[in-house]
């Protein structure tokens, strides 16, 4: 795969609306042109300390950036007519649907590939098959795990190795 968009969502609660900050990695030709990053007014707006923990994203860094709709327009035209990658897809798919919802916006029905389930193919040996494992074992140091930005391009490194 040539084309396409590694995307990350970092969560502040447990449920799949409360994205709070999203990575986005372009891919074309298989070279990386572009990214972005945004912080995101979770909603609900409440952190659960263990989301904390392992992002460092607390409500005093979202309680004044824009809510979803805001940020998406500003990713839409970056990622429009390519598929979606994400490390365990089910997860950041999920949270996708879940904010096109509960925002009320339609929902285009991305295309979506999972690095994860690639790399239980790709590497059935490796001692595991998180992100940053496999990450490395594509070349790629994984330097700020649970930076949305930051798991993206790993991400996006791991997809033009074994996609």
């Amino acid at each position: 795969m040539d084309n396409f968009v590694a995307i990350d969502f970092e969560t502040a609660n447990n449920e799949r609306t409360s994205v709070c900050s999203v990575g986005v990695v372009i891919v074309r030709n298989g070279e990386i042109v572009d990214s972005f990053y945004s912080l995101i007014q979770p909603e609900p707006n409440y952190y659960n300390y263990w989301c904390t923990q392992i992002h460092g994203i607390t409500r005093n860094d979202t309680d004044q950036v824009p809510v979803f709709p805001q940020v998406w327009k500003q990713i839409e035209p970056l990622i429009e007519g390519l598929p979606l990658v994400a490390h365990n897809k089910s997860f950041d798919e999920s949270c996708l649907k879940a904010v096109f919802r509960t925002y009320q916006m339609d929902y285009p029905d991305y295309e979506f590939y999972c690095t994860y389930q690639a790399a239980l193919c790709a590497f059935p040996d490796a001692p595991s098959h998180q992100l940053h494992t496999i990450s490395e074992l594509c070349g790629h140091k994984l330097n700020k795990h649970h930076h949305a930005l930051a798991d993206a391009e790993a991400c996006a490194w791991i997809a033009r190795n074994i996609l």
